[in-house]
């Protein structure tokens, strides 16, 4: 007789609010191939640098997977977040964390790409990229934002990458305003001018 094996349901594991309303809040995460949740210690480190810039913004978390830093913005005061992610169990667990907030944040069960293609010019204040690692989305991300002109005047790009990443072609009208080495993952900040 032959089994048919049984199917597991995804590993959970958990994700804390670092700050703002919901601090200390943990949420349980799908344990999904390719999810790097950002570590308590970068996030804070992002979220000092954007303590100013969070209040009423509408957000995009590309990439979301567990949603931290979507989630972390919502409850640091931002007015929207819509989390971009493709993977089916991570986009349950979104919405499940959403309710569980009474978050006012949208899960896009779609690819970075398609999203940034229906978003109307200047629609964004303050985004983070945070891609599987050496899967090439920077080099197809960056040019869509900044050809589109998605990023409100004065906006906010984080970008999360391996510290081998050798992309170097970022906007010319993008500051670089922190930047900071952790382990094998670079984080950068950008803010985003004319």
């Amino acid at each position: 007789m032959k089994r048919t094996p049984s199917r597991q349901p995804p590993k959970i594991g958990t994700i804390r609010i670092v700050g703002g309303l919901w601090r200390g809040r943990k949420l349980p995460v799908v344990d999904a191939e390719g999810l790097r949740p950002t570590p308590d210690r970068v996030k804070e480190t992002l979220f000092n640098w954007l303590q100013f810039e969070l209040a009423d913004a509408r957000v995009a978390d590309l990439f979301a997977g567990s949603g931290g830093l979507g989630l972390e913005a919502l409850s640091r005061g931002a007015a929207h977040a819509d989390f971009i992610e493709t993977s089916a169990p991570a986009v349950t667990q979104l919405h499940t964390n959403l309710t569980s907030l009474g978050a006012r944040g949208e899960v896009h069960a779609q690819g970075a790409e398609a999203y940034l293609k229906g978003r109307q010019p200047r629609s964004i204040d303050i985004i983070f990229i945070d891609p599987p690692f050496a899967k090439g989305w920077l080099e197809r991300i960056i040019p869509m934002l900044d050809e589109g002109n998605l990023m409100a005047i004065n906006g906010w790009v984080y970008v999360e990458c391996s510290k081998r990443d050798a992309f170097t072609a970022w906007p010319a009208n993008w500051r670089l305003h922190r930047e900071k080495k952790v382990g094998q993952v670079m984080s950068r900040l950008f803010q985003v001018g004319e």
